[in-house]
């Protein structure tokens, strides 16, 4: 399959807000080996393969994304590391890091494989890891899970800070579920030199929950933690939507990723691919292009040419709103999207 020359840039890809789109996360999979509960159905029907981009086609996709300015390429799914062969992927792509402007390859996942990827992650360039973890205790960690053992998740924490990696832990935070094991998770995560992200629970895909029965403010959750802790808010940035504070009596940083109470859309710099292709400009809304059946029927120049289509698509913002209850603002799921 003919490629771009990574050594010619070509114009960045800017939206019609004038937001520049530097930031890729790339789904490349479905599938995963646990079956949370604010991310898909107990029974989900997965995609055949034959409908998923192949990994030479999610790799010709992100070098046209990279010739149009992405620097930031995260790797998601589903669970990533359950597909076939994806080390060949992460290989690639890391091989690409620092020419023509690409800056990192990330990789979010729920540990789960990593006492087995872990070494080969880093020696293909990853230098970082999200890793979802929303409670340390093992009841519910295995309820929210549907089944998952918590101890899988920390063999791979620890197989990841063997082998190098940077660990961020994300939370999604659900009012009566995990609310009361966040603060004994942070202080846990920050003594073991990690990071943490408090995720608000979003109304995405419908799963037969009722997101308000799920919905916790992180603004009211960040009140009752200044009643614990000291509490700095820091100007840092990781390119992504997270705020950030330094807790004193840790000293380590706690980000929050509030969608409902504290929107980030106007500073909004990516975009959302799916194994299937599907490019989403916005994660809450259905607007979406088809990058897959651009590149198998025009190649790369149609590919390129239809991400100017798309950047004239994307919205000025998301329109989450838990109050639908079971309602979801967008019907796929986290997993369909790219979590």
């Amino acid at each position: 399959m003919d490629r771009p020359d990574l050594t010619l840039q070509r114009a960045p890809l800017v939206d019609t807000f004038g937001r520049q789109i530097t930031y890729l996360r790339l789904s490349v999979t479905d599938r995963c080996d646990l079956r949370c509960v604010y991310c898909m159905k107990a029974k989900p029907t997965f995609l055949p393969k034959k409908d998923l981009l192949s990994l030479e086609e999610l790799t010709a996709v992100c070098d046209t994304f990279i010739a149009r300015g992405v620097t930031k390429v995260r790797l998601t799914g589903g669970e990533p590391l359950v597909r076939k062969d994806i080390l060949s992927l992460i290989e690639n792509l890391g091989a690409r890091i620092g020419k023509s402007g690409l800056e990192e390859v990330c990789l979010t996942t729920n540990g789960t494989q990593l006492p087995r990827y872990a070494a080969a992650l880093a020696s293909a360039g990853i230098r970082r890891l999200n890793i979802s973890l929303d409670t340390l205790d093992p009841d519910t960690f295995s309820t929210l899970t549907r089944g998952g053992q918590l101890e899988q998740t920390l063999a791979g924490i620890r197989a990841a800070r063997a082998a190098g990696l940077q660990v961020k832990l994300n939370a999604v935070a659900m009012k009566g579920v995990n609310d009361g094991h966040l603060p004994g998770l942070i202080e846990w995560a920050h003594g073991e030199g990690h990071e943490v992200t408090l995720i608000e629970v979003m109304p995405i895909g419908e799963i037969g929950v009722d997101r308000a029965d799920q919905f916790l403010s992180l603004a009211q959750l960040r009140a009752e933690f200044e009643n614990r802790w000291t509490l700095t808010d820091l100007p840092d940035s990781t390119g992504g939507p997270a705020r950030y504070v330094r807790l004193a009596e840790t000293g380590g940083r706690l980000g929050f990723i509030s969608p409902l109470t504290g929107n980030f859309c106007d500073t909004c710099n990516r975009v959302r691919l799916t194994c299937t292709g599907k490019l989403y400009m916005c994660l809450g809304r259905n607007g979406a292009v088809d990058l897959r059946d651009a590149l198998r029927n025009g190649g790369p120049e149609a590919l390129d040419a239809l991400l100017d289509t798309a950047m004239r698509q994307k919205e000025r913002g998301h329109d989450f709103d838990v109050s639908r209850g079971a309602a979801a603002a967008v019907p796929r799921d986290m997993a369909t999207t790219g979590g």
